[in-house]
Order: structure tokens, then C-alpha cells, then sequence
């Protein structure tokens, strides 16, 4: 159960992994309202692993409304500060520490923390507890695909209650950086450098010190002085001028290049604070109908991937794990990938950062719409911006799929704002990325037009999108899935068309343990059958030349979708290297696409 460092762009030196066992025991009634009232722990759980995966220890799968946790850990009190760190606790949590309220945070995908140096006992024993409120039936709560049923149903899978990515603890200076972020200006062949200041007493004598570093080449050493509490400035590099010695530096998925910062707070010479972190020189745009990546025409090859496993669910199993599903990915043929319903562990991000995988972020739905469901997925998606800006990888941020959580589009006007709102909040929060309003159908304010069709008749695709189709046809008359493309008032500016979900064929390679019955968009029943289906249909989606990138579904089985091109346990059904090669078939037949 090895996982690196949960925060991989501000990565201290200080830092203890509270992973491992706690105490844990259900509240169905709701009996308990503080640490002090629980007289009997009967359970024991592995975290980070919800209490519905095996791998937890526990793999309850019923339905439970509250549950608790507790560990002992040593922390000797010292000079310094203690901060304690969740990276995700589904839905509504509360922590204790030594029985005093340290932290509470509502929102199941997203970090928290609490200084909790006031409350640590003198003798270094310390007792933390957390308390997790987690309706199972709650729809009006950003969910994604957790199901609220008993059995997984449909395209809804086993629910993740809890504690669900590491915990952990790190000391950090009376005075210390709490934030940092990182804009890359490849057009000025800059870098933005913004650091928020946090601490007891905050002094007129405080600077920031940004070492860059690409291997042992030093880029740039600067010190900033730090004014109001924070440092915001750009970093110019040496423009080299050239495409050639310019595109050495450049971050893509056939060239991950990064550039490693170490970040100092000062005060006058000595050091306060220091920490490690990263950086690339990458950029994300759209002109007129092409996806544009570092200034040049880029075809995205994505796989929809769920971000599941059977024995931890939504947890991963481990750092090894989230690694593996990059390397397979690429080993795919893919360039990209779009996580969906799902807001993923930072280390899968900072693999996808360091082998060159790009990422398309969406936020996990409610599934009915009130003020409160929009509350919740507002401030939810605030913080997943804010947690990911910094990530190279990230291309894309979509806070809408299928029109769920707004189902009523085309007919009620508060829907439509809400779409609206969260596209033009999130380019607020970002404007360096495209964002797409509602990814799949019934688009309005969208970067992107992203088309969800699972027809597997090849005719058909090839006479919906083919060269014979006019793109006034294909958003008047066409309607994939039952949904007109894009709303009244809303029609084609010009914006690249991609298929962001097809496929999704059915081949089960092995039965998979607990499963009782699987479905796919479409069928086949033998290997070699599921290869030539994949190969014809990505021959097809390819060489039409409608659409400036595709997302195939799926990347891995989950539970009852046997549509994979991996097992559950990330067995490839077909070699990689038959998958790759029909992934990237003729991917430069396009004139001017790479």
C-alpha cells in the first residue's frame, strides 16, 4: 500500500503517511454526536480504502447513512506549525483532535486540512477522529457514478463512502507557503508564479526565492519580495527563438518535458520554508475547428476512463497503480484520456504529468436539480479548479455530462443558466483551458461540441459524419442518442466537433468475480472478433475528417460494463500492440494535423 507524496506540486521534506489501520464502527441511528460517545469500536479498516471494498477489510456494501473513524499517532508538539491533510472524504466530514473540533468539509472528491498544533497533547499521543455523513440515497450531491440502489445498475457502480485517498500530516514553519500555482505563457515563453503567505506574524522583511531547473540546466533563479501576504509575477525565460531549440522545452505527451522548481520563503537570509515542485511550458487552445496544443493543430486520441477498481473502488490501490493505468493508456495508442464522473487522485495526475498523458477533468453530477445541487457542485468544482490548475496534463475542464443534473435543457431556462454559469465561472477560475459546458449533447456554451453516439454501424457513422454531411445538417436534423446537438440560440460557431464517447463494445474475456450479468453498447464473443470491430471502427472515426479528436469507451471492464479494452484487473483483451496500432491508424491523413 505504497503512495508517494499526495500533493505533488508542493512536496516538504516534513510529512508522515496516515494510511494504514483505524477503528471504525457504522451509526446507523445516528447515535453518536462527538468521539467522547463512542464506547466500542468493533470494526477495523485499511485506509484509504472505503469501507464497501474488500481491500478495506470490511466490503459492506449496504446501506449506511454515518460511520467513524479513529487512530492513535505520535506527534511530539515542537516550534513548528502541524497541519493535517485529507485528499478526499466522500460526502460531509468532521475531525476531532484529542476530542476538540478541528476541521469540517462537505464534498466528496476534493482536499482539506486543519492547523491542529493548538490542540496536540503535550506528551505526543495523539487521538484522531473523523466522523463521515454520507446519504446513499442524497441525488441533490455531486456523485458521479455511485449508484443509489443496493445493486449496481445500469452504468451506476458500488458506492465509495469515507476516507478514500491518503491522509496524512506535515510540519510547516510558524510562517510558511501555503499555495502555489503555475500559468505557463508559451507565446511570451514565460511562466506565472503566484504563492499565498501564510503565518502567526508576517514580517516586511519576506521574500520568495524560484529556482527553475530543467535536469542540470539552471533556467532561472529570481526572489520576489512579498507584498499583501502573496507573490504573483512571471518568470521570462530565455527564448531560444528558434522552433527547434524552442520545442526542447515544450511539454507534450511525445515530449514530457518538465521543469523542476524549488521554492524558498526567506526572511532577509534565512530560509523559513522550502519545498519542491514542478512546472512545464504548455499550451492549450482552439482555433477555429482544430484543438491546438503549443501553438500547433493536435488530434486527440483519448479512452474514457471510469477510474475504478474492483477491490478499492474509487481508492487506488496503490501509487504502482495509478502509474500503470498511464503507461497503459499510452500503450494504447492514446494520447489522452477523459476521467469520468471523477475528480482523480493527484498521483495519477502527476504520472500522466511526468509520462505525458493528457487529461480531459469533469466533475461528478448530482442527479436532481435544486438550489442546493447547484450550491454543492459549484463549490465542489471550485475547489477541484483550484486543487488542479497547476497540472500540465490537464487540457480541458468539464463541468456537464449528458445533461445530467440538468436533464431539462431544451424546456426550462434555469438549466440552461446553469450550464451556462459553471462554463463561463470555470473560464473565470481558468482562462487558459477550453471548457465544455455539457459534453455529450444539447450544447450551449461550449469550447468544444463533444458528440456521444454508440452506433456500431459503421454505415451509419460514416453517413452521419461523412464528407457528404454539412455541419448545418448534422445540428439541424441529426440527433445521436435521441438529443438535439446543440440548443436553440446556440448553433455551430465554427468549433471543433469531436465523438467523445463511442464504442463501448462487449467482449468478457473472463468473468468477473460477483458480477451476475454484463452489457455493452454492442456485442461480440470471441478475440478475434472484438479486434477487427475495434479496428474498423477507429478506421472509420479516423479518416472522418468532421472530427478534430474522439474518446473511445472504454479504457478498463467496470463491474457490469464489460466494454473495456482491459480486464477489471487490467488485463489487456487483445495485445497492446494490435489496440495501438489501430488507435493511431493514419492519425496525419488530416492535412495540417498532427
Amino acid at each position: 500500500m505504497e503512495f508517494g507524496y499526495p500533493r505533488p506540486q508542493l512536496q516538504r521534506k516534513q510529512w508522515q503517511c496516515l494510511n494504514g489501520p483505524w477503528r471504525f464502527c457504522w451509526d446507523d441511528e445516528g447515535r453518536y454526536a462527538q468521539p467522547a460517545d463512542i464506547t466500542e469500536w468493533p470494526l477495523q479498516i485499511q485506509v484509504p480504502y472505503p469501507p464497501e471494498g474488500a481491500a478495506s477489510g470490511i466490503g459492506d456494501r449496504g446501506f449506511h447513512k454515518i460511520c467513524w473513524y479513529e487512530r492513535d499517532v505520535e506527534i511530539p508538539p515542537g516550534n513548528d506549525r502541524v497541519i493535517l491533510r485529507f485528499g478526499a472524504v466522500d460526502y460531509l466530514a468532521r475531525v476531532w483532535v484529542n476530542g476538540r473540533l478541528a476541521a469540517m468539509h462537505e464534498g466528496g472528491h476534493t482536499p482539506f486540512s486543519a492547523d491542529i498544533t493548538r490542540m496536540l497533547s503535550p506528551d505526543g499521543r495523539q487521538r484522531i477522529t473523523v466522523q463521515v455523513v454520507d446519504d446513499p440515497h442524497e441525488l441533490t450531491k455531486p456523485r458521479g457514478k455511485q449508484d443509489w440502489q443496493l445493486e449496481p445498475h445500469s452504468i451506476w457502480y458500488p458506492r465509495t463512502t469515507g476516507i478514500w485517498q491518503t491522509v496524512w500530516f506535515e510540519r510547516v514553519g510558524r510562517v510558511h507557503i501555503d499555495k502555489v500555482r503555475w500559468t505557463p505563457k508559451v507565446e511570451g515563453y514565460m511562466i506565472g508564479f503566484e504563492a499565498r503567505i501564510v503565518g502567526d506574524t508576517l514580517d516586511d522583511d519576506l521574500s520568495v526565492e524560484v529556482e527553475l531547473r530543467h535536469g542540470e540546466r539552471l533556467l532561472a533563479r529570481d526572489r520576489y519580495r512579498v507584498v499583501q501576504h502573496e507573490v504573483d509575477r512571471f518568470v521570462v525565460l530565455s527564448d531560444p527563438g528558434i522552433d527547434d531549440y524552442r520545442n526542447e522545452l515544450l511539454w507534450s505527451p511525445e515530449r514530457p518535458t518538465l521543469i523542476d522548481a524549488t521554492v524558498r520563503l526567506l526572511q532577509g537570509d534565512t530560509v523559513l520554508d522550502e519545498f519542491s515542485s514542478y512546472t512545464a511550458l504548455r499550451s492549450v487552445t482552439i482555433l477555429r475547428d482544430r484543438f491546438m496544443l503549443n501553438g500547433r493543430p493536435y488530434t486527440l486520441r483519448m479512452v474514457l476512463d471510469q477510474g475504478y477498481w474492483p477491490e478499492t473502488l474509487l481508492a487506488a490501490p496503490n501509487d504502482a497503480a495509478l502509474r500503470k493505468d498511464v503507461e497503459l493508456a499510452k500503450a494504447m495508442g492514446f494520447n489522452g484520456v477523459r476521467k469520468h464522473q471523477k475528480i482523480e487522485d493527484p498521483r495519477y495526475l502527476y504520472w500522466a504529468d511526468r509520462l505525458g498523458l493528457l487529461v480531459w477533468e469533469e466533475m461528478p453530477s448530482p442527479y436532481r436539480f435544486t438550489r442546493t445541487a447547484i450550491k454543492r457542485l459549484i463549490r465542489e468544482w471550485t475547489e477541484a479548479i483550484d486543487r488542479d490548475y497547476s497540472h500540465p496534463c490537464v487540457i480541458v475542464w468539464v463541468p456537464f455530462n449528458e445533461s445530467w443534473g440538468v436533464p431539462e435543457l431544451t424546456a426550462v431556462r434555469e438549466h440552461r443558466h446553469a450550464v451556462e454559469a459553471l462554463y463561463h465561472l470555470t473560464k473565470t477560475l481558468d482562462a487558459t483551458r477550453p471548457v465544455i459546458g455539457n459534453d455529450g449533447w444539447e450544447s450551449s456554451a461550449t469550447d468544444i461540441i463533444g458528440i456521444h453516439d454508440y452506433d456500431a454501424n459503421l454505415d451509419h457513422i460514416r453517413q452521419r459524419y461523412g464528407g457528404e454531411t454539412k455541419t448545418e445538417q448534422l445540428f439541424d436534423r441529426r440527433r445521436p442518442g435521441g438529443r438535439i446537438l446543440t440548443l436553440d440560440g446556440y448553433p455551430h460557431r465554427g468549433q471543433p466537433i469531436m465523438l467523445t464517447e463511442f464504442g463501448g463494445i462487449r467482449y468478457i474475456k473472463k468473468p468477473e468475480p460477483g458480477v451476475k450479468s454484463t452489457w455493452g453498447y454492442s456485442s461480440v464473443g470471441d478475440e478475434e472478433a472484438f479486434a477487427q470491430q475495434y479496428e474498423q471502427l477507429l478506421h472509420t472515426i479516423i479518416h472522418t475528417a468532421l472530427f478534430s479528436g474522439f474518446c473511445y469507451t472504454q479504457f478498463a471492464d467496470t463491474f457490469q460494463e464489460a466494454n473495456g479494452l482491459l480486464t477489471a484487473d487490467r488485463t489487456p483483451k487483445i495485445p497492446l500492440e494490435r489496440v495501438a496500432a489501430a488507435t493511431k491508424v493514419s492519425a496525419t491523413h488530416i492535412p495540417g494535423v498532427v
